[in-house]
């Protein structure tokens, strides 16, 4: 393997990358506030398609080929780009963005795009992630500007409900991702600026519990209070914290009943799990099911189903390779870079689970997701969109990163001769 340095890309082009993200960021600063101060939050279509327009004009007016996808889910469509690079033989990149937010209807009005005297913007989804979808565009815009694209293609997938699991999106991302060499995911970068090399698994399970109305005054007998069932439930469920390393259970809601002189008929419960790993994850998951199986009444019933999954983000060796890449041209840059694991899931979680070497946290720096407090510091938006840049070039020249593609390659050829 050859030794990664910032040499992948040269001192002129990094400034040549630089100046050019420099004397776009005015642009960059109102695209910010156009897409802050949309609502789009994951159910709200609306706002999630005008920003999709606005993604899709943006990816044209690069040179993209563009396809959307609708979906029958009431959700936003899905976005995908492709942009020819100027050396066929080389590696395939992939880069994701979300354009979808935690926030309600109304949002943006209380509280719009803001920046203070310190360079401190705010606004519902300011990081989370308004900025690395930005940040992944101006830096392809960059590098037609000045070094060029020195890769086979870049697919540019703008997704419109990570916020909830990526279900409608994440058979679009697995295709693109199945012949990429490599996943760049913009989500923002760490508080203290690292970039993410792994992330847990999640899972979403919704445990519904079926028991029977009567009357609590009269024939209380006669009934079979699905709340009585699911609170045994919420203690055992609570007690899987600590049985695996690095698996959390949270039951986040409990929702149940219709009036105080009603034996509730039905109940639910939404969990949280979230692991480091995927045995664990799978463990814990069959776990939450043996414990949904009813204990208190015999004629009560439960479902279980599982509302959304990521499986953990595990750290690739070759992923190491792409961090390396990272870490050298942020020095070049004038900055020192770390990676480090997260508890939050994202669409790394998919493509790393298929093997893609894949990192995250690439866009600029900031923090408070989904809360009020949500910031970014926007002095970090040219570095980190530079360096953006620079490691999509340093991929798409990396030998290592083409002998990938090379071996895929020839063991698809080989699977088409056995079969």
């Amino acid at each position: 393997m050859t030794t990664t340095t910032d040499s992948a890309v040269a001192a002129a082009e990094l400034e040549a990358l630089r100046a050019a993200v420099e004397r776009a960021r005015p642009a960059y600063l109102a695209d910010l506030e156009r897409l802050v101060n949309l609502d789009c939050g994951s159910y709200t279509k609306v706002g999630v398609d005008e920003v999709g327009r606005w993604v899709r004009a943006r990816l044209e007016s690069l040179g993209a080929s563009v396809t959307v996808h609708p979906n029958d889910l009431g959700l936003g469509d899905t976005v995908i780009g492709e942009i020819a690079g100027n050396d066929p033989t080389g590696p395939t990149v992939l880069a994701i963005g979300h354009m979808d937010t935690v926030f309600d209807p109304g949002t943006a009005a209380e509280r719009p795009y803001t920046v203070d005297e310190r360079g401190i913007a705010t606004g519902p989804g300011v990081t989370d992630m308004k900025s690395g979808l930005l940040a992944g565009l101006y830096a392809l815009a960059a590098l037609r500007e000045t070094v060029g694209l020195p890769l086979a293609r870049i697919v540019f997938v703008a997704n419109p409900d990570e916020e909830i699991g990526s279900p409608a999106s994440t058979a679009h991302i697995e295709r693109v991702a199945a012949d990429a060499d490599a996943c760049l995911v913009l989500e923002c970068a760490r508080m203290n600026g690292d970039i993410v090399s792994s992330r847990k698994g999640n899972a979403g399970i919704r445990v519904t519990v079926h028991g029977r109305a009567s009357h609590a005054g009269i024939e209380p007998e006669k009934g079979r209070n699905a709340i009585l069932e699911a609170a045994r439930m919420v203690t055992s469920l609570q007690a899987l914290n600590g049985t695996w390393p690095g698996v959390t259970v949270n039951v986040g809601t409990i929702e149940g009943g219709t009036r105080p002189n009603v034996v509730p008929a039905e109940c639910s419960l939404e969990i949280d799990l979230r692991s480091t790993n995927r045995e664990s994850l799978e463990a814990a998951e069959e776990a939450v099911r043996e414990i949904a199986r009813p204990v208190v009444f015999d004629d009560i019933t439960t479902d279980v189903e599982i509302t959304g999954r990521h499986w953990p983000m595990e750290k690739l060796e070759r992923s190491g390779r792409l961090v390396d890449h990272a870490v050298g041209l942020a020095a070049a840059l004038g900055f020192p870079l770390h990676d480090c694991a997260t508890g939050g899931a994202s669409d790394a979680n998919t493509t790393a689970g298929m093997g893609v070497p894949t990192i995250d946290g690439l866009g600029p720096v900031g923090g408070y997701d989904h809360s009020p407090d949500e910031y970014l510091e926007t002095g970090s938006i040219v570095p980190r969109t530079t360096l953006l840049a620079a490691l999509i070039a340093a991929i798409g020249r990396d030998p290592d990163v083409r002998s990938w593609r090379l071996e895929r390659e020839a063991k698809a050829a080989g699977s088409e001769d056995l079969a």
